[in-house]
């Protein structure tokens, strides 16, 4: 184990990572809570059937009362006697720019968070920890966004059409280009959204007779092109290189099931940053492990992009690689960038393939050209070839911020997630109690935070998730600190005994080296 991963001669840098685990206490109250609520929740369905209380929820109409519901009878359940209670730390307006501080609209509930109603008012200069801008590019500032308004001004607002119709502009092959001159790739192609970025192209890439070896905590976007594509699917634990060697042997040796013929392909899907989790990719590893068996390896740095490496250009350039090692680099605009959509990135074959091949190519309308000119402006930015060095002072100092914010944090007694130069950083709660009390004293000291718990983490995992931008001054980081410290002591979330481990149960085989 060397710099908190096994065979650390293939890394170029320290790689450090912690999880560290809750005492058995905080496991066991979490459990006992949601066995509280889910209790009480069943007794609070038993009045209602009896109409000793009011049932606010939507029913089926009496027409349907025949049919097979068209929602799963615990989703319901769930929702109306457990998310109810902590459906305003959810979902709240935001009314100016999503910057390092915005505005919230201020709303209010008279049944419990059945409904909401606003009350006109709007709580000022919130400090945003949520949102994930980055590089603080999710900015107003009319000389920043000149360009963008000339633009529209010149082109409009909407396409109205495909790429292969009457929706490929000039600016689009710009956009392509630039972007492949980013990355250091041959080509590269920009798509409208960056969920079907990768739930429209996986399916373009991989279907039947091929096999997805996937990491158990990739994002719904990479499950759900996986699904759609008609490939088997298997899954390998979290960054653990051992369970990725095994199904990559097992599908070597073995081949296809009953019939036992080689696989067609073999694609691995991972992420730059695990947005859940704050860890990063072990990607000299995987790579190493790909070539070993022949797989190709399609690596999403949707939070990666722009947030890591000494240029921004994410985890490739983390790690000092070659991206042609890369099979498909994808990558979302969404973030560091201020904008929306994604590219796919890599050899001008696979770009060629996918214009003809892509769902999202072939029938999604066009990326509108103001958000097209936002993206350029942002890239050009960090290049440095607008002539100013503000995109590079931008990355420098998310990296300092990031360092910071997480010393501090661990510092206070906080357990919390991922790799030391993730700007994701999950703070534990555990206890589903705790997770809304959290955010709402966080919000009354004008804190927006993200809260996030079972079914979207597992059940002894909920978290905050604050999420790091170059945009926040010390001053900010101190004022959202010195509120944790003082939150975190009357909620009695400070649970680290400061063990800073890296999952040692992740690697419980010896290690093993890796082919050139």
């Amino acid at each position: 184990m060397q710099n908190g991963a096994p065979n650390g001669s293939l890394y170029k840098r320290s790689f450090n990572e912690t999880f560290e685990q809750a005492p058995l206490y905080v496991a066991v109250l979490t459990y006992l809570g949601f066995g509280v609520v889910t209790l009480f929740g069943y007794l609070r369905d038993f009045l209602r059937a009896w109409r000793l209380e009011k049932c606010h929820m939507a029913i089926e109409r009496e027409e349907q009362k025949d049919f097979v519901p068209l929602y799963q009878d615990f989703e319901n359940f769930y929702i109306r006697n457990l998310y109810m209670r902590v459906r305003d730390s959810w979902n709240r307006p935001i009314c100016s720019t999503p910057g390092p501080q915005f505005d919230l609209m201020e709303y209010l509930t008279d049944d419990y968070n059945w409904t909401f109603r606003h009350t006109g008012r709007t709580i000022k200069d919130v400090i945003n920890m949520g949102s994930y801008n980055y590089l603080g590019f999710a900015e107003n500032s009319p000389s920043s966004l000149e360009t963008v308004m000339d633009v529209l001004k010149t082109y409009g607002a909407g396409v109205c059409s495909t790429r292969q119709e009457m929706g490929n502009l000039d600016k689009h092959e710009e956009l392509e280009e630039l972007v492949a001159y980013f990355l250091n790739v041959e080509a590269a192609m920009v798509f409208g959204m960056g969920f079907a970025t990768n739930s429209m192209n996986i399916p373009a890439l991989v279907g039947k007779g091929c096999l997805i070896l996937s990491d158990e905590l990739n994002h719904t976007s990479l499950i759900l092109g996986a699904r759609l594509s008609g490939a088997t699917i298997r899954v390998f634990k979290h960054n653990n290189m051992q369970s990725l060697e095994r199904l990559l042997r097992d599908a070597v040796v073995n081949g296809q099931p009953r019939s036992h013929r080689p696989w067609k392909k073999i694609l691995i899907l991972v992420e730059g940053i695990f947005s859940m989790e704050g860890s990063i990719v072990r990607l000299p590893e995987v790579v190493a492990l790909k070539k070993k068996y022949k797989a190709y390896l399609y690596l999403d740095e949707a939070h990666s992009i722009g947030a890591v490496g000494p240029t921004g250009r994410g985890v490739v350039e983390y790690f000092g690689m070659n991206p042609a090692n890369i099979d498909v680099l994808m990558g979302t605009f969404t973030k560091s960038f201020g904008a929306v959509g994604g590219y796919i990135a890599g050899k001008k074959e696979l770009v060629d393939y996918l214009r003809t091949h892509s769902h999202s190519a072939v029938y999604a309308t066009s990326m509108p050209v103001p958000v097209v000119q936002q993206i350029i402006r942002v890239m050009k930015c960090i290049m440095g070839v607008d002539g100013t060095t503000v995109g590079i002072q931008r990355v420098k100092q998310l990296a300092e911020n990031t360092t910071y914010f997480r010393q501090r944090l661990y510092e206070m007694g906080f357990i919390i997630y991922g790799n030391d130069d993730s700007p994701v950083v999950p703070l534990l709660l555990y206890m589903p109690g705790k997770v809304s009390a959290f955010a709402r004293h966080m919000l009354k000291k004008k804190i927006g935070v993200v809260v996030v718990g079972f079914p979207a983490t597992p059940i002894t995992e909920s978290r905050a998730r604050f999420c790091v931008s170059a945009a926040h001054t010390k001053q900010m980081l101190d004022t959202v600190l010195n509120a944790l410290d003082e939150i975190g002591d009357f909620l009695q979330v400070k649970y680290s005994r400061h063990s800073k481990s890296s999952r040692p149960e992740l690697y419980d085989e010896t290690n093993f080296e890796f082919d050139d």
